[in-house]
């Protein structure tokens, strides 16, 4: 098995999803005690949501990358990063590693052609749901994403930084998720992609109402697979 380099803590929250599903992946795949090899390397938060926050993309870049590179000369033989949003660098640190970078958004849209869907709604952070970055990778794969409504997109947003990230799980808050995503059923989405590490905690497949994939979930599956190659 090969080692599995997680970069991570963006947030913790998610972090520590990856490392129970790719537990729970092993053990379904080999049986008996297994588990996976990891090597995670976890940073502050706190640092890169401010660097989010003022649009300092190149200094969170800087930070990664270093770290990502940390990871492979520590042993890691692919590397995955745990969030969505920082993909928006995941280009720098591709150009950084000589070992396989398995992207979120890749794994995600090959999920959803196999499955045979075509217009997936998105819930994520703002970042993720308006720049080009992660939107356009999904249509450059012959997807046509739709995202929420401006109202919408800003309170699936807060509901993120302000609750998830912090391991705040509401009832209120999953009923307004729900909400949200009827609304892009309603628009013809055939599809929910939970296109931020934590969204999960609220939206699964028994409360919504078309196919929902999880990009945790799909990333952590693409990642093993690729280690038991």
């Amino acid at each position: 098995m090969k080692t599995i380099g997680i970069l991570g803590g963006m947030s913790a929250a998610s972090t520590q999803i990856y490392y129970r599903e790719l537990c729970r992946l092993t053990r379904e795949n080999l049986g008996g005690l297994h588990s996976p090899e990891l090597l995670i390397r976890s940073v502050d938060f706190d640092e890169i949501e401010k660097l989010q926050a003022s649009a300092e993309w190149d200094r969170a870049a800087k930070i990664l990358k270093e770290k990502a590179v940390a990871l492979e000369r520590g042993g890691a033989d692919l590397l995955i990063m745990a969030t969505n949003t920082m993909h928006k660098v995941a280009d720098e640190l591709r150009g950084a590693l000589s070992i396989p970078f398995i992207h979120i958004a890749d794994a995600t849209a090959a999920a959803i052609l196999e499955a045979g869907f075509q217009k997936p709604g998105l819930m994520a952070t703002a970042f993720t749901m308006e720049q080009a970055f992660y939107i356009e990778r999904l249509a450059a794969r012959g997807l046509s994403p739709a995202i929420p409504g401006v109202d919408d997109r800003a309170e699936t947003h807060r509901i993120i930084y302000d609750e998830l990230c912090r391991d705040i799980v509401r009832d209120d808050s999953r009923l307004t998720f729900e909400l949200i995503a009827q609304r892009l059923i309603d628009q013809g989405c055939d599809c929910l992609i939970l296109g931020c590490t934590e969204v999960g905690m609220l939206l699964n497949q028994d409360n919504v109402g078309v196919e929902v994939f999880d990009t945790t979930l799909i990333h952590c599956k693409a990642a093993l697979e690729a280690a038991l190659q």
